[in-house]
């Protein structure tokens, strides 16, 4: 019997103003830190500029997730609604092949909570294109979804899969009574079936903060995290990525609440790595929102400060150099080590 997930309403579900990306961006105006681009003038840093070929397509797919986490970015959970259409699918599928991206990288909500997510799981892999899937684990422990660490590996689909801790306290508290249970169990199922392995079958885990703090650099903790699951729940992982906590959407009305907004903002401000900045994804990646508008990254998808563009009217070199929206969220790809 699975153990149930305790859940939270959506900050939409709540009628909350930060459900507005426009009162997000506010209310990240308000704090006093230097604008984005000054810090990086001020490092002798060019303006930050998309590069010529576009290297990972994301598309997120819609905001419905059979989880609603604390720290949650996207705002998702089981009461959204929003699911990217037919027309808007084939239009990322064309492009993926017309501009020869490489990568297409599936991200939600739950992304295989997406009627088409096979689908485009298979279309992208018979085009030769290596697949991520971002998943949330527990979504594999539905009844109806139970066939996916079997799916994925049968096409090879490298799975990025979100875990804040190997302790069952740490990962409940951010993401909800009952969700490290059933992680636990869904890593062992992927396992099993190969993943973290095999080197075909990446499983990959990505940590973020349980606070408002820094993560720790991902070459420091991976060790610990290999030692731990195997030695608590004989887990194998293939690496263990890093996420900066964004202060956006539901992170963002914790700051407030706790009072702790100016005092994190100052923290990644004040931790800002100019070292960071060549190897930014909003460099190589290009954000599909579930509506076709474009972004330069997800984190600007959820803020929305969308390009001028649609995937449905697109060509490469609409893309090809242009100049990255920034704002202060920035600081969290930027602070110490940087986030993966």
């Amino acid at each position: 019997m699975l153990e149930k997930i305790s859940l939270i309403p959506t900050l939409q579900r709540r009628k909350h103003t930060l459900a507005s990306p426009e009162a997000q961006r506010r209310v990240l105006a308000q704090v006093p830190v230097p604008r984005f681009s000054m810090r990086l003038a001020e490092a002798d840093l060019p303006t930050l500029r998309a590069a010529p070929q576009v290297e990972v397509l994301q598309i997120n797919v819609g905001r419905r997730c059979n989880q609603t986490c604390h720290h949650c970015h996207v705002d998702a959970g089981p009461d959204r609604t929003e699911v990217m259409p037919p027309e808007v699918v084939e239009a990322c599928l064309a492009f993926l092949e017309r501009a020869a991206i490489p990568t297409l990288d599936i991200t939600g909500g739950a992304p295989e909570l997406h009627p088409a997510f096979d689908q485009m799981v298979r279309r992208a892999r018979a085009m030769g294109r290596h697949v991520i899937d971002r998943c949330n684990l527990t979504i594999t422990r539905l009844p109806n979804y139970a066939y996916l660490p079997a799916f994925l590996a049968e096409h090879q689909v490298e799975v990025i899969a979100s875990l804040p801790h190997y302790a069952i306290e740490g990962t409940d508290a951010q993401r909800g009574d009952g969700v490290f249970a059933q992680s636990i169990a869904a890593l062992q199922e992927f396992n099993a079936r190969g993943y973290g392995r095999d080197p075909a079958l990446q499983l990959n885990l990505i940590v973020n903060p349980l606070g408002p703090e820094l993560p720790l650099p991902q070459a420091s903790i991976e060790d610990e995290w290999r030692r731990e699951l195997l030695q608590r729940y004989d887990i194998q992982f293939t690496r263990l990525y890093t996420l900066t906590n964004m202060p956006i959407s539901r992170y963002l009305e914790h700051l407030l609440a706790t009072g702790e907004l100016h005092t994190y903002m100052e923290l990644l401000v004040n931790n800002f790595n100019p070292s960071t900045v060549e190897g930014l994804m909003c460099k190589t990646i290009l954000s599909v929102g579930w509506d076709g508008r474009l972004y330069d990254c997800d984190f600007n998808q959820m803020l929305d400060m969308a390009l001028p563009q649609t995937i449905l009217a697109l060509t490469p070199e609409d893309l090809a150099g242009r100049v990255i929206r920034t704002g202060a969220h920035c600081y969290g790809c930027t602070a110490a080590a940087g986030s993966t």
